[in-house]
């Protein structure tokens, strides 16, 4: 079976379409939403029916616990679309030519081997009471971003990231990308030797599981 971010790797490489000043495409704005649903749902399918003892869980004393790792979605999310919204609102500029490629941002959330440090206001300090509250607010902004995609006729070619060598509708795939990147981070949590394995719900909707029937399961 394909894994489903290579085959949008492969679509992307082989469309051929060429990058046009103008509203998104057809094939751009296809990628973008595909690429935005994906990832939220990894999102709730990787945390569904976690207990507390896997969410805080922590393989090193110092890196992030998944519960972290969603209070940094949290975090970072709305201030990555405060700049993409910030961006936005200056003017078109005809000349600019991005030195990124589309398919550099695809990579960036596939390959977890070369590791950055995120800036001190995007470090998870217990800014959301809980995993559930980090949760949602995580999906509130979602509505909004994936409306945008949906819907937005404005040129995002034609305008450069702040001062960054994307142009906007790279810097809109990278958001994705980003947390593509820290969803890999989570199953490297989960399948750490270490990793509890009991199954207590955290206070997420209940929704299909593919863990071993109920009647099956250690009462808690």
């Amino acid at each position: 079976m394909r894994h489903p971010v290579f085959v949008a790797l492969v679509l992307l490489l082989a469309s051929g379409t060429p990058i046009l000043a103008g509203p998104m495409t057809a094939g751009e704005r296809q990628r973008l939403v595909a690429h935005l649903e994906m990832t939220e749902a990894w999102v709730d399918s990787e945390t569904l029916g976690l207990s507390e003892a896997q969410l805080k869980f922590k393989m090193t004393p110092d890196s992030w616990s998944i519960e972290e790792v969603v209070m940094h979605l949290a975090i970072a999310e709305p201030q990555y679309w405060q700049n993409f919204k910030d961006s936005l609102a200056k003017p078109v500029q005809p000349d600019f030519k991005p030195q990124a490629t589309d398919a550099g941002m695809l990579w960036y959330g596939i390959d977890r081997t070369q590791r950055t440090t995120t800036g001190e206001a995007r470090v998870p300090r217990g800014q959301y009471p809980t995993f559930k509250a980090a949760h949602e607010s995580f999906k509130k902004l979602r509505v909004e971003m994936m409306k945008t995609a949906k819907e937005s006729q404005d040129d995002l070619r034609g305008r450069q990231y702040l001062t960054a060598s994307q142009d906007l509708y790279q810097w809109f795939l990278m958001i994705s990308t980003h947390s593509q990147r820290h969803i890999l981070q989570i199953r490297e949590i989960k399948a750490h030797h270490g990793f509890p394995k009991e199954m207590k719900r955290a206070g997420i909707a209940p929704g299909p599981s593919h863990s071993q029937p109920l009647t099956k399961r250690r009462r808690v």
